[in-house]
């Protein structure tokens, strides 16, 4: 497992909001930063109802694929 060495995703940095049109946002700081749909929103969300927080969390910012390098602003 990676670790979250900085202790970022300790706190709700990300979150997601799954549209009736079965698309899903996905946010940071509540901005919206990618939007996935299809297959992959539905392995997502079939995914993310069994993790715990800090795995949660990890797993949207792997999706985001631009949260790793330590040069996030914060908001």
């Amino acid at each position: 497992m990676t670790v979250d060495k900085r202790h970022i995703l300790d706190d709700d940095v990300f979150s997601y909001q799954e549209m009736k049109d079965q698309r899903v946002f996905l946010l940071w700081h509540g901005r919206h930063i990618k939007t996935i749909q299809g297959a992959e929103a539905h392995k997502f969300l079939a995914k993310i109802g069994d993790l715990e927080h800090h795995d949660a969390q990890l797993l949207m910012a792997k999706l985001t694929g631009n949260f790793k390098r330590g040069n996030e602003r914060k908001s």
